[in-house]
């Protein structure tokens, strides 16, 4: 296998490593902070649940499950005109973090429900039978409780947003994608693309390991 082409375009292939690391960070904490908002919204308004009003739930619910089926290339394109609305491009690494935010924020709404909804019903009847508040129970009990799994599912989505951050590269997004379909596919030089695989997979393998050691610690508590 023939490496030369990588080493030509070292520099451009560390700053495509930044491009995808900064495009997955900062989308993994809005759409972590939309998501949880969502999803606690979803869990809370649950027929039966701590705030429970069905018209508030399947508004919330359907709104999630509209989105959350479109593929991302697609969604990258439909929501063009609201990217040049609020960044004012529709191209490079500002329009493609705001794009997976809003993306992954739907996901992270699902995963967060799932997570709260799997607390153990008892530990909020013994918050109620002391007297705590509806919305203390909310964010000091069931939230703390159900961590761990919060904490593997925004692992599972990290690894998502980062597979989107490499779709993203088909139209200009930057980052380790555009590397491999610019540098590598468009000129054939399939090193570079190897490359731009492993990298993907070494950022991948980082963010589960410390996803599952944070989970630890937090169920071990």
């Amino acid at each position: 296998m023939d490496f030369s082409g990588f080493l030509d375009t070292l520099d451009v292939y560390k700053d495509a490593i930044w491009q995808t690391l900064l495009m997955s960070l900062v989308s993994l904490v809005v759409s972590g902070v939309l998501g949880l908002v969502l999803g606690t919204a979803l869990y809370a308004t649950r027929p039966g649940n701590l705030f429970g009003n069905r018209l508030v739930f399947g508004v919330i619910g359907f709104v999630v499950n509209l989105v959350r089926p479109i593929p991302f290339v697609i969604f990258l394109a439909a929501i063009t005109p609201l990217q040049i609305a609020v960044v004012r491009t529709s191209i490079g690494t500002t329009a493609v973090t705001f794009a997976i935010s809003l993306a992954a924020a739907f996901a992270v709404a699902r995963i967060v429900e799932q997570s709260l909804v799997s607390v153990d019903p008892g530990v909020v009847e013994a918050a109620r039978a002391v007297g705590a508040s509806r919305f203390s129970i909310l964010v000091g009990v069931v939230v703390p409780e159900g961590l761990g799994p919060l904490i593997l599912g925004y692992t599972f989505i990290f690894i998502g947003i980062v597979d989107m951050t490499a779709q993203a590269g088909i139209v200009g997004g930057g980052g380790l994608g555009e590397y491999a379909i610019s540098y590598g596919k468009q000129q054939y030089d399939y090193g570079i693309i190897y490359v731009a695989v492993a990298t993907i997979i070494v950022i991948v393998q980082v963010g589960q390991v410390i996803g599952n050691r944070l989970a630890r610690g937090v169920m071990r508590r």
